[in-house]
């Protein structure tokens, strides 16, 4: 019978655990479902390459992806196969700007055991004394990317929720490992929350770095951590001057950024800054619609 603790082997015994343990905050981001912009995959990119860290853990991907629906890539050269590139899920110990250390879990989304995966991320929280663990992602929205991007926040306690969604009510949503783990850590009495940021439908397949740009923010200002954020912002300028180039040449382009920034600005004086327009805010059915288009595409994309 596999047990959560099969699917994982830790590489480095030098760290200290247990309850003795300096308490932790754990980030999330996983690949592999939604995350419009590339925004959970970017934040743990730049996370990775600007701040001290080292692998804790290595996830067993044989057990919980599948190679089928995800096929990794391998680059054909000339006459022969070369640098595959398998997927990984990996657990890091990190140091904020401050030295204070949090962990990183970042990789391909498990296809398989969701359950035990999320049994064993439990085992890793009480290992390493972790008391609050922060999702990221994407989600594509009909905003425009001129504004400040809004955020959507989701916790285990209504108390870990700082901020205020734009829409109310319930929606029946396709779930992911990361939406599952939460749920399973709420069930086990672990404080969760997470953010998905809201990128603009048009870009949504692109590589935005203003939506990561957002949600380092976001975890700093949910955690206290000092994350630097300093090469973010100036590819997110970048990026967001080739945008309004691009714009600019398509009279339809600019037609649509046009209408969705007055419907921004219509509610700038009735909700919070970057938050989306109440009077036009989405019922869940239209959001729900929203959504399924933006996974039909890339299942279309997978296809191809």
């Amino acid at each position: 019978m596999l047990r959560p603790d099969d699917l994982y082997e830790i590489v480095d015994e030098s760290v200290a655990t247990g309850p003795a343990a300096t308490p932790k905050v754990l980030v999330h981001s996983l690949d592999g479902f939604m995350d419009a912009g590339q925004a959970g995959r970017v934040t743990a990119d730049h996370l990775l390459e600007v701040l001290d860290n080292r692998l804790l853990a290595r996830f067993d991907v044989d057990l919980l992806h599948d190679y089928r629906a995800r096929r990794p890539e391998v680059t054909f050269a000339e006459d022969r196969f070369i640098d595959y590139t398998p997927p990984q899920l990996s657990l890091h110990l990190m140091k904020d700007d401050a030295g204070v250390e949090f962990l990183l879990l970042e990789g391909v989304e498990p296809d398989n055991h969701w359950n035990r995966f999320a049994g064993a991320v439990r085992q890793l929280i009480e290992r390493y004394n972790v008391t609050l663990t922060v999702g990221v992602h994407g989600i594509p929205m009909g905003v425009p990317h001129t504004r400040p991007l809004g955020l959507t926040a989701h916790a285990t306690r209504p108390e870990l929720v700082t901020r205020s969604n734009i829409w109310d009510g319930e929606m029946r949503l396709p779930a992911s490992a990361a939406t599952m783990l939460q749920v399973r850590l709420g069930e086990a009495g672990k404080d969760a929350m997470g953010f998905a940021v809201h990128v603009p439908h048009y870009l949504a397949e692109n590589r935005f770095p203003g939506a990561a740009l957002a949600l380092v923010h976001a975890i700093s200002a949910a955690t206290g951590l000092l994350l630097p954020s300093k090469a973010l912002l100036d590819e997110a300028a970048v990026t967001g001057r080739l945008v309004d180039e691009q714009v600019e040449a398509s009279e339809d382009a600019s037609a649509v950024v046009n209408a969705l920034e007055t419907q921004y600005d219509a509610a700038a004086g009735s909700v919070s800054r970057g938050s989306l327009l109440a009077g036009s805010t989405p019922s869940a059915e239209e959001l729900g619609a929203e959504v399924e288009q933006f996974l039909a595409e890339l299942n279309r994309d997978d296809d191809n």
